[in-house]
């Protein structure tokens, strides 16, 4: 079956790490052709939405990952499966891509992660729904409401709603003399929304990434440990993966999610979870198939494969 995948540019993927790479490579190896193309390349008029997609042949060596072999102007509906795989930031642009997929959808394409949860679930807010399994939290644009947050909870964590991979994230104590500057430049002076969350201080011992596929979760978590001197364990900062194998804490937060989540058309999810708490819902592109089957041979994009082609045949 021909899979499309949205990414980012091909030169830009790094293969050694990247999960995209590893559900393209685990869909070679069972037999289904990979093709790519950039959110660019998505098109209307006034017909099949479509896409000029390259396809491509993927090898084993990181260092040189992939082969070219011929573009085509195609129908998103003549794909098997269109997998929506673009990083954030989640701008203007990635929502008019998820219009674009939308559409695509109601002409008959199969999109995963489903464009409509994409645009409903902001990877920040959406613990909202789930609030039972998180710490105080407060998403406002009011300067005056997120400095009376920190005043109650003393510690506190700040962040923009858009952002990855920890930019743009601040730990604010209530005595900081820098507090009022990292309230204003976060909220732009009250024009921007901002996530503020009580700090949790079990982030010395990782933020867990939870890998759900179809509502299931895998057998082991990414916990990502904070450098020296650091409280972002995020990986594009300098956190140090480790793998672990699932806790109670955290087979419970991933059956209470993982059903929803799946209903919307969710196929893979990575909640992070730091201590017994849930922090954010990634859908957008969540990661770290790659380090967690290096360091115990759980090889996520096989069962990531598995299930989107259980859900094709349906």
């Amino acid at each position: 079956m021909n899979l499309l995948f949205i990414i980012d540019p091909l030169e830009e993927l790094k293969a050694y790490k990247d999960t995209t790479v590893c559900m393209m490579r685990a869909a070679q190896r069972r037999g289904h052709p990979v093709h790519v193309c950039t959110q660019d390349a998505l098109a209307w008029r006034a017909g099949p939405v479509s896409a000029r997609a390259t396809r491509i042949a993927l090898t084993d060596n990181d260092e040189d990952w992939y082969r070219r072999d011929g573009s085509a102007e195609s129908p998103l509906q003549d794909f098997a499966a269109v997998l929506m795989r673009k990083d954030p930031p989640f701008d203007m642009e990635y929502v008019a891509s998820t219009w674009l997929l939308s559409e695509a959808e109601r002409q008959g394409a199969r999109v995963y992660n489903a464009p409509q949860a994409l645009r409903d679930l902001n990877e920040k807010f959406a613990i909202a729904e789930f609030a039972r399994l998180t710490v105080p939290s407060l998403v406002t644009r009011d300067m005056a409401l997120l400095q009376a947050f920190i005043d109650e909870q003393r510690d506190a964590v700040l962040k923009p709603l858009s952002g990855m991979g920890g930019t743009g994230i601040f730990r604010v104590r209530r005595d900081d003399p820098n507090r009022n500057v990292i309230v204003e430049t976060l909220a732009r002076h009250g024009a921007e929304s901002v996530m503020a969350q009580r700090f949790i201080p079990e982030i010395t011992a990782g933020d867990k990434r939870i890998i759900l596929i179809e509502g299931k979760p895998a057998p082991y978590v990414l916990a990502r440990i904070p450098k020296a001197g650091e409280t972002r364990g995020n990986l594009a900062v300098g956190g140090k993966g480790v793998a672990q194998p699932l806790s109670a804490r955290d087979r419970e937060i991933a059956q209470i999610m993982g059903p929803p989540l799946a209903a919307r058309g969710i196929l893979f999810a990575g909640l992070d979870v730091i201590g017994d708490w849930l922090t954010e819902v990634n859908v957008t592109s969540p990661t770290c198939f790659r380090e967690i089957q290096d360091q115990t041979g759980y090889d996520a994009g096989d069962v990531f494969m598995q299930a989107l082609e259980a859900r094709l045949a349906r």
